[in-house]
């Protein structure tokens, strides 16, 4: 197994006792040399009191959150390694929702902080936040990642984006024996308007050869700031 961000950010004892799907999924790299596309269906995707709303709609307008909710709603989900403009290898993760006729976008691309041995989460098309994210291995051999610290950058400014104004975010995922697909489920919250935005669904995956990611996954803009 060639190494990858999640590899060096997990270490190589949590590494290797995540399931063997998982550490193929995170494994995607420039030197492992493929991406990971996977298609499914969201069993729910739900949102917080008609107060998060507004907070929800001003986060789509980047791809950062989605306000939509429904069941059963089909999603795919796209890993793509490619060099940024700073020479920094980043992996895309983007989401891409049907609830209605237009879908909604969830855009992130991350990039190895290796002073601090962290992943930065950029969030949104402008990749004006920046997340630290906190990695770990359960006892399903499952990633749980949550969100930390988050800087918020646009042009010269940038500050540490105060979490009363924003979101922390768990994810869980592992590889589902039965179902043979990943399980993903996702909370977002705010330590003062509380439950903002969550999914959960299954999914299975292709690992198509990749030296670059489509154009159409990339932010519109890079940010230097980690």
């Amino acid at each position: 197994m060639t190494g990858s961000m999640f590899r060096t950010a997990l270490g190589e004892e949590r590494f290797a006792r995540l399931h063997p799907m998982l550490q193929r999924r995170f494994g995607v790299s420039l030197e492992a040399g493929y991406a990971c596309v996977g298609r499914g269906t969201m069993a729910r995707i739900r949102r917080g009191p008609w107060w998060t709303v507004p907070f929800l709609l001003i986060g789509r307008l980047r791809h950062i959150l989605v306000a939509d909710t429904g069941v059963d709603v089909p999603f795919t989900i796209e890993n793509y390694p490619y060099r940024d403009p700073f020479g920094r290898e980043t992996v895309t993760f983007v989401r891409e929702y049907r609830v209605r006729r237009k879908p909604a976008r969830f855009d992130a691309t991350m990039v190895l902080d290796a002073r601090r041995g962290t992943i930065v989460d950029y969030l949104g098309t402008h990749q004006h936040l920046a997340v630290d994210l906190h990695l770990d291995v359960d006892e399903q051999g499952g990633l749980v990642l949550r969100s930390t610290a988050q800087r918020f950058y646009e042009g010269r400014v940038g500050f540490r984006f105060p979490l009363i104004f924003s979101g922390t975010a768990e994810l869980h995922e592992h590889w589902d024996e039965q179902r043979g697909a990943f399980h993903i489920e996702l909370e977002v919250r705010n330590r003062v308007m509380g439950f903002l935005f969550g999914y959960e669904g299954w999914f299975t995956c292709e690992f198509p050869p990749a030296a670059d990611a489509p154009s159409r996954l990339k932010p519109v803009r890079h940010e230097r700031r980690l």
